[in-house]
């Protein structure tokens, strides 16, 4: 069985049910007036973030650091590729600093791939950990990590730090990843996972995209196997098309679907399954550490 087409991006508009509410309330005007005031940088504002409003009512935000050039060219992701920057040795006080500004009680931590350095990162994400432990000690912390090809020396740098909760996302089933993630690997990101678990990280996390052609028996496989490496958390969200370069939108998955897909999880026995077609990566995340 295949999950159900909707619609073809070209000539249909996106469902009702992906239309999102402009977000409102008391905290979140706080919080945008000191992200204006002090150009402080997040995803929820740079990625417009559908759950922007939610989260940051809930004292949850999401930083990305290392830059906002990636070494890898998904053909899902927003963000721009090529030759990054140097390093920003002192970003790391600087997003410290800017969760101390918005109070944040539950932070999310991710990057972009640097391919192009020897430590691919692990040091500014190691540092960065520290930096927000010292200057937020009430702050708890969730690390959205690239792979680092796998390489354990640089893994074992995030370990240390001991996040509350580890991520690490297979964006789309095993199939497609080629396609989707292109220098990735699904085994790599499998292993990845099970490398943090096996190491003592008490929480980890993963997240898959919906609508890219992938079929209901494999969405189903890759929650098995997510499962398999003893995963806590995962998230299933609907993929939108950031621009027409971008790999196309090729089904609009039902509310019933992801219900579906949300009990089916709960039943292999992860301890939150986040299905919706408005989920991303941390939606919901300070939930994630009970």
């Amino acid at each position: 069985m295949t999950t159900e087409t909707l619609a073809t991006p070209k000539r249909t508009p996106k469902p009702k049910w992906l239309r999102v509410k402009l977000p409102t309330g008391k905290k979140y005007t706080e919080l945008r007036s000191l992200v204006d005031k002090y150009d402080l940088h997040t995803i929820c504002t740079s990625g417009s973030c559908p759950n922007m409003g939610e989260c940051w009512g809930e004292g949850t935000a999401t930083f990305m650091i290392l830059g906002n050039v990636c070494t890898r060219s998904c053909g899902f992701c927003g963000v721009k590729t090529g030759r990054p920057d140097t390093i920003d040795w002192d970003e790391p006080e600087k997003v410290a600093r800017s969760i101390k500004l918005m109070k944040i009680k539950h932070a999310v931590i991710t990057s972009v791939d640097r391919d192009d350095i020897k430590d691919m990162g692990s040091i500014v994400w190691a540092e960065t950990v520290k930096a927000i432990r010292r200057m937020n000690p009430e702050t708890t912390l969730e690390t959205l990590i690239p792979d680092f090809q796998g390489n354990e020396r640089n893994i074992d740098r995030i370990i240390a730090v001991k996040p509350e909760i580890v991520s690490h996302n297979m964006e789309t089933v095993k199939r497609l990843t080629r396609e989707v993630r292109i220098q990735a690997k699904y085994e790599r990101s499998l292993q990845v996972l099970k490398y943090l678990k096996d190491q003592g990280i008490a929480r980890t996390k993963s997240g898959i995209m919906l609508g890219l052609g992938e079929q209901e028996d494999e969405i189903i496989q890759t929650l098995k196997d997510l499962r398999s490496v003893n995963l806590d958390v995962v998230t299933i969200g609907q993929y939108l098309q950031p621009s027409k370069k971008h790999l196309p939108v090729k089904q609009f998955i039902t509310p019933d679907q992801f219900k579906k897909y949300e009990t089916i999880g709960l039943e292999l026995g992860f301890r939150h399954v986040e299905s919706g077609a408005l989920v991303r990566s941390s939606y919901k995340a300070q939930k994630h550490l009970t």
